[in-house]
């Protein structure tokens, strides 16, 4: 099944649809603590996805899929799961005291939510980005993609 759209704009899920986890993660984005969030290779491609693009808006949306905020990507990796970086980690916001906690947390997760036992060759994508408008004060669609910003997260965080 493909990601969710609304108004023809891709839409980002974070955690189950519909449970606490998206609740709390989608208050740690608007209240500015999670600025990155991570995603199996292997989604996009099961769901016919492209890969995110840095400039690319997209809407979050909440459990009934009503968007709660617009963000923009500033930065996209892709890379091994052992090689997620802690800089990034903490830019989750989640709370993860060290990789191994990040780790545990996500291999639980994906395991869970996707039946993947993450392996540390898995690919990852790492998501930064930043909130260009909450909900209700959605702006109207940028026309084109927007050139990434000049305050995008360090390269070799």
């Amino acid at each position: 099944m493909p990601f969710p759209r609304v108004n023809g704009l891709r839409c980002m899920e974070l955690g189950a649809r519909g449970t606490p986890l998206q609740e709390e993660l989608n208050a740690l984005v608007l209240s500015g603590t999670k600025v990155a969030t991570a995603g199996l290779l292997v989604d996009y491609s099961e769901e016919g996805e492209d890969l995110d693009t840095v400039g690319e808006e997209q809407f979050l949306v909440d459990g009934s899929l009503e968007p709660i905020a617009r963000i923009r990507f500033l930065r996209v990796d892709v890379v091994p799961f052992c090689d997620v970086t802690w800089a990034f980690a903490q830019a989750e916001g989640e709370g993860f005291v060290d990789l191994e906690d990040w780790r545990a947390a996500h291999r639980r997760y994906w395991a869970r939510e996707s039946g993947v036992d993450v392996s540390d060759d898995e690919l990852v994508v790492c998501l930064w980005f930043e909130v260009i408008a909450p909900a209700p004060a959605l702006p109207p669609l940028s026309p084109t993609p927007l050139a990434p910003r000049p305050s995008e997260p360090p390269k070799d965080a």
